[in-house]
């Protein structure tokens, strides 16, 4: 799964001109937004979104930040009767949007939420992810490390001894696979332009996984850092 957005610089072009020259188009989730207000402003985006990443079909289109949302979304399922979309979602990135967002997860019919997530920024769990658990929309999760936060916090200290029993061998790791574990997030997306620490974040999504007791216990050896 690759998250996207017209926003992050030339991103989307390298995306598509990478997934063509290899051949990948089939084996990747392409996610990316729309981020603008008007309705033929949104078409003009998504267009172009469309042939930067060189398909015909966007796995995945959200409505970032809810910006325009309701004449974004509506769109969207437009395009999504028409198979330009496959599913349809909408973003944010704090914790202060909760409220909007509940608001929409509750009124609107969505495949997927996008919302700040992580052992450092548990929020979420108030009422997103049991809203989003009920309504059976997927949830992506951004800012998984704190934005970057969480590794101060650990900077020089040793994993916990336990952290082995989920086969866990870095902090990255130790903080992805709490959010995966939980049973109302789908995914997690750890950004960085580093292609070791893309490969150890990847490692966070293989093997065993921290059961609920595990994660409690998760939470209180990072609270106490």
């Amino acid at each position: 799964m690759i998250d996207s957005s017209p926003m992050y610089g030339r991103a989307e072009e390298v995306i598509g001109e990478l997934a063509a020259k290899l051949g990948l188009r089939d084996s990747l989730f392409l996610a990316t937004k729309v981020w603008t207000h008007g309705k033929q402003s949104g078409i003009d985006s998504m267009e172009r979104s469309l042939g930067r990443l060189r398909t015909k079909t966007i796995d995945l289109m959200q409505v970032h930040n809810l910006v325009d949302v309701a004449t974004q979304l509506a769109t969207m399922r437009e395009w999504k009767e028409r198979g330009r979309i496959r599913y349809i979602g909408i973003t944010h990135y704090e914790a202060g949007a909760f409220g909007d967002v509940a608001r929409i997860l509750a009124s609107e019919k969505l495949d997927f939420v996008q919302i700040n997530y992580s052992i450092a920024e548990r929020e979420a769990e108030e009422k997103i992810l049991p809203l989003a658990q009920q309504r059976g929309v997927a949830v992506i999760a951004n800012r998984p490390f704190g934005g970057g936060d969480l590794f101060s916090r650990v900077r020089g200290k040793p994993l916990p001894d336990f952290a082995k029993d989920f086969e866990c061998a870095s902090w990255a790791q130790f903080f992805l696979k709490w959010i995966v574990a939980s049973t109302a997030v789908t995914c997690a997306i750890p950004a960085t332009n580093n292609v070791h620490h893309l490969e150890d974040n990847m490692r966070g999504g293989i093997g065993r996984l921290p059961d609920g007791k595990t994660r409690a216990r998760m939470v209180e050896v990072v609270s106490a850092l």
